[in-house]
């Protein structure tokens, strides 16, 4: 988008957004539905801004329109129902797994960066040995020899921490 219409844009939206939200709500008779709304039809104006920036509210008005028309004719709309009383549903405590992820994180910024970027590498990527020397310049040899320290130090410093906070 050239600056001028880029500036134009920027401007249409700053002036219009307060009146085009709440024709989004009246449509959605919701607050992040509509938000969801208007903001897909300011994207679908934006890249035809050079076409239609004669009358632009026109335009979002109508997308705005046929989006939510489509929104209700789509199979999923409706699926939900609204029940007086939500059903119980057992909620599994999970702050275990947030504990060990937070641990796990201390961790690895505790690591060297080349054995943090071997272990990146190879378990969050998934990439296989060779590849990872490849990126890092190494031999296959080196990048085995970094996981396993690196790996051992982790099993270190997690066992550490837990056995500090037990």
């Amino acid at each position: 988008m050239h600056p001028d219409q880029h500036r134009d844009f920027t401007e249409f939206v700053a002036t219009r957004s307060d009146s085009l939200i709440r024709l989004a709500y009246v449509l959605t008779n919701d607050q992040h539905t509509a938000e969801d709304l208007l903001q897909t039809a300011l994207t679908k104006t934006a890249a035809h801004w050079r076409r239609i920036r004669d009358s632009p509210e026109a335009y979002v008005r109508r997308v705005m329109y046929r989006e939510q028309v489509g929104r209700w004719r789509s199979p999923r709309w409706g699926r939900e129902r609204v029940v007086q009383t939500p059903p119980e549903r057992v909620a599994h405590d999970r702050t275990g797994e947030v504990d060990t992820r937070l641990t796990l994180a201390q961790a690895l910024r505790s690591l060297p960066a080349r054995k943090r970027a071997v272990l990146v590498l190879r378990y969050y990527e998934d990439l296989p040995e060779s590849e990872v020397a490849k990126i890092m310049g190494c031999s296959v040899g080196t990048v085995r020899s970094q996981t396993h320290q690196a790996v051992a130090r982790l099993r270190q410093l997690v066992g550490e921490t837990i056995t500090l906070e037990a």
